[in-house]
């Protein structure tokens, strides 16, 4: 699951021309080199992926600050 997500978190970047900085669980997402816009295509290709949005269903959801709480989200999604 971890190697799917960095894999399309590098194909997204490559494909919007952003530099990351390497990936690492406690790597703000918002210091990697992704925008909002990168991080909206990640969330939607990793949806269809597994096929669930971890960030839908609950009205108390937090959102993923660095790259290990976004791990979490999805540990236990089958490949």
């Amino acid at each position: 699951m971890r190697d799917v997500i960095i894999g399309e978190i590098h194909k997204v970047a490559q494909e919007q021309g952003k530099s990351l900085k390497p990936i690492s669980d406690d790597l703000e997402i918002l210091e990697s080199g992704l925008d909002s816009l990168c991080f909206a295509i990640l969330v939607a290709r990793l949806e269809d992926i597994f096929g669930v949005d971890p960030f839908s269903g609950s009205d108390d959801m937090v959102f993923p600050t660095t790259f290990g709480e976004l791990f979490k989200l999805y540990d236990g999604v089958p490949v």
